[in-house]
């Protein structure tokens, strides 16, 4: 999860796809374009401010290992979740879980956050 303002595309623009979530709330997929791997989400809660970038298709995702495992109760059988991270069967509360940092930048981006979901109300 990162400020979409930082996120950078290297190749074609990604393709955006608006996809059901079970929230019904729908999500944003962005899609590269030549081999259509799912690049980086946007979700309803925080729009486009927010993205939500697959860490699969970094050049170094080992770098960044998951810090909790989430919606685990739609995980398959033989999918192994490390106990020494935290997890849990859907989505999770964010100040239960996120760091201090963590929840300092997402209260930053709130103004911004709260702006685009007023021009949605709005029309």
């Amino acid at each position: 999860m990162i400020e979409a303002e930082y996120v950078i595309h290297l190749a074609a623009e990604p393709d955006i796809i608006d996809t059901p979530s079970a929230s019904g709330k729908g999500q944003k997929i962005a899609r590269c374009p030549k081999c259509r791997v799912a690049i980086w989400s946007n979700y309803a809660g925080a729009g486009p401010v927010i993205t939500f970038v697959r860490v699969g298709t970094l050049d170094a995702p080992d770098h960044l290992p998951p810090d909790i495992h989430i919606f685990t109760s739609s995980k398959q059988p033989w999918v192994q979740i490390p106990q020494d991270v935290p997890s849990v069967p859907e989505y999770y509360d964010r100040e239960a879980h996120w760091p201090p940092e963590a929840l300092a930048r997402r209260r930053a981006l709130s103004p911004k956050i709260e702006a685009y979901k007023a021009s949605l109300r709005a029309g």
